[in-house]
């Protein structure tokens, strides 16, 4: 079945990059929220990125009027009923997501395939949940999704020839870098990306090296573009908390478990660069290491 109109669930921190760069990619884009200042927060990042592209040469202004003119917001999961493709992108919650794939199977029609962003939660779980599990496919995006070249394409045990198919296929038009991953808790990056960044957390608490020379160290000796705290940071530490209590949850194992300091900063409510302090405190001009006092 030919993709022509998508929905995505949810425009937020991975949303609305999803829903801005299915829209480049030549498709109509319903967007769904909970209410009308998320949507509009979310609304008002695409048009700031696609300003910006113009303000640098890098986009016509009357194609970004259009890519922008092809994306619909709503509150009604009654507009997705005509889309071909529907992504899930919200919160990293299994009953959340389930309640939403309840509501959206009943309205959606029959022949569309299901995709969800999860970067750790059982694709299957979600499946089962809908009347189509073999329609249903995990599309796991990088954030920013606008940029990142990523795209894990994610199998379930009941996902069906055409669903893997179409995931490829969705994710070459979008100019993704796209690879086969098993429904297996954390994918092929967070399995391996998720235990790197929490056990840099383990090295400052027990005095290995500061923060901020612990991502010196990872960036000047590994050649990494960012150090494991800043880019915990950036992932947000509440994200990163609550993946790993999910990958723990699965394989049981020290390295998936979510150290001291990074429980009792989420706690605190420092989530990193969207709380405006993590591992870094990013209240002035530049990013300077925080005083954790932990």
């Amino acid at each position: 079945m030919a993709i022509e109109r998508v929905g995505v669930l949810g425009c937020g921190l991975m949303g609305h990059g999803i829903a801005q760069i299915c829209a480049e990619a030549g498709w109509d884009v319903v967007v769904r929220e909970v209410d009308q200042g998320t949507l509009d927060s979310g609304l008002g990042k695409i048009e700031k990125q696609l300003a910006r592209a113009v303000e640098k040469g890098r986009r016509e202004r009357d194609d970004a009027d259009s890519v922008r003119a092809r994306i619909t917001g709503t509150l009604e999961y009654g507009d997705l009923a005509d889309c071909d493709l529907a992504i899930e992108a919200i919160v990293e919650d299994l009953d959340a997501k389930l309640e939403m794939w309840r509501e959206v199977d009943g309205v959606v029609k029959k022949e569309a395939f299901f995709a969800s962003n999860t970067s750790s939660l059982p694709v299957v779980n979600q499946a089962v949940a809908t009347s189509r599990p073999e329609r249903f496919l995990g599309m796991h995006f990088f954030n920013p999704a606008q940029v990142m070249p990523l795209l894990e394409v994610v199998q379930t045990v009941t996902t069906g020839d055409d669903a893997l198919r179409t995931g490829f296929e969705v994710g070459e038009r979008l100019g993704k870098t796209c690879v086969h991953a098993r429904d297996k808790t954390g994918f092929i990056v967070n399995r391996l990306l998720v235990p790197y960044m929490l056990d840099a957390i383990r090295a400052q608490e027990e005095g290995v090296g500061a923060i901020d020379e612990i991502d010196v160290a990872m960036k000047a000796g590994a050649n990494h573009p960012m150090g494991p705290l800043t880019l915990a940071d950036f992932v947000g530490l509440d994200t990163l908390a609550a993946i790993a209590d999910v990958m723990f949850d699965e394989y049981r194992e020290r390295r998936f478990a979510a150290p001291p300091t990074l429980r009792k900063m989420v706690a605190a409510g420092l989530y990193g660069r969207k709380s405006g302090k993590g591992f870094y405190d990013y209240s002035g001009d530049e990013p300077v290491p925080s005083e954790l006092g932990l």
